[in-house]
């Protein structure tokens, strides 16, 4: 039985490929032009289908990570840095080390690329299939102390639970009390060996105790975020210097 293509465009709609339902005309004409066989054609319309759920999958997964700003490895010289070379940078976007719960902790001085290139992976590992979810460290408190009561922060918390690669920013760059510290501890064993986390810091892992306040839970803490670990050192001159437009 024959079928007009708004009878089609509406069967499509019915199967929930509305946005299938709105190309077919197109589809059709690039079928008719290019004398496609019936094989060629569906190709064509699943090829447009599964592209399209990919893409929406990728706006999805990026709304999802909350990053504060959109900067692309693309975007990041490997010539103005020392920390990485261009080697290593390909192992890390191969993303064996995410796919075994492996961290990875930036430390260096502010302004030297850390958040930048925890953004940049993130980004591709989201380009990749993977969950991310990126947080400040103060943001990171205020919702695991707000968790008990603030529906909003149960939320966020299950979001950041559920996904593969965690970007903690700026850890450790405020002393915590001893609530604090248990709550941040017992977030890290939660994703001890079910996510893998990217750290920026600008101190390293022997001064976390200091502002911790307390050996015990530091030592716990780093027990399970160095067993499987890769500690880039990027100190060098600050990376947004470098790279900012000169007015005169």
């Amino acid at each position: 039985m024959n079928k007009t293509v708004k009878e089609l465009q509406e069967h499509f709609r019915q199967l929930r490929l509305a946005e299938t339902a709105e190309e077919l005309p197109q589809l059709l004409r690039e079928a008719e032009k290019a004398s496609w066989t019936y094989l060629e054609f569906l190709e064509a319309i699943t090829t447009f289908e599964l592209n399209k759920r990919e893409a929406k999958s990728i706006e999805r997964r990026m709304k999802w990570a909350r990053f504060p700003f959109i900067k692309t490895l693309q975007e990041f010289n490997i010539d103005e840095q020392t920390a990485l070379t261009e080697r290593q940078l390909t192992q890390l976007l191969e993303f064996s080390w995410l796919e075994q719960q492996y961290n990875l902790i930036f430390l260096g001085p502010p302004g030297v690329g850390k958040t930048f290139l925890a953004i940049g992976l993130g980004i591709e590992a989201i380009q990749r299939g993977f969950q991310v979810y990126f947080i400040t460290m103060g943001e990171l408190i205020q919702l695991l102390k707000t968790q008990e009561f603030a529906h909003k922060s149960q939320v966020q918390i299950k979001r950041l639970q559920a996904s593969d690669l965690v970007i903690i920013d700026d850890l450790m760059y405020m002393a915590m009390d001893q609530r604090e510290a248990n709550l941040f501890f017992q977030l890290i064993n939660h994703l001890y060996e079910r996510s893998s986390i990217i750290l920026t810091s600008n101190k390293s892992p022997e001064q976390w105790s200091e502002l911790m306040g307390d050996e015990g839970i530091t030592t716990a803490i780093l027990d399970r975020l160095l067993h499987r670990v890769e500690i880039v050192h990027m100190n060098g001159d600050s990376y947004r210097m470098k790279n900012r437009q000169h007015v005169f």
